[in-house]
């Protein structure tokens, strides 16, 4: 699966659990480890195991098994490695905490995802 269609595949999984704040960058001129981070948030540390472990159902659905799923048991920030595309999933205190959207170009060089994966 191209990296484009398994980033909209994770857009649309947080989605179907109602994620917060979904942000999806593209990296492929930074980064020589992956072509998409996607970070999101989720309310509770229940909601972003939920978030997490949806996703991976719905990776490994497409036939796109995770590379590794770490985080799971605290559940304050989860990644989800998908190999070409790599998503951080978060409460809101961790997330504002790391910035990791300033730290990998910015919100206003990534976009932010609307609902279905439409770049807004």
């Amino acid at each position: 699966m191209k990296s484009e269609r398994l980033s909209r595949l994770a857009v649309e999984a947080l989605e179907d659990l109602k994620a917060v704040d979904i942000v999806r960058l593209d990296v492929r001129k930074l980064s020589s480890f992956t072509d998409y981070m996607i970070i999101a948030s989720g309310r509770s540390a229940r909601q972003v195991v939920a978030l997490a472990e949806h996703l991976v159902m719905k990776a490994k659905e497409a036939g796109e098994a995770p590379l590794g799923v770490e985080g799971v048991r605290e559940g304050e920030w989860v990644l989800v490695d998908l190999c070409d595309v790599v998503v951080h999933i978060m409460q809101p205190e961790v997330r504002e905490f790391y910035q990791l959207e300033k730290l990998w170009g910015g919100r206003e060089v990534s976009g932010r995802e609307s609902p279905r994966g439409a770049a807004s």
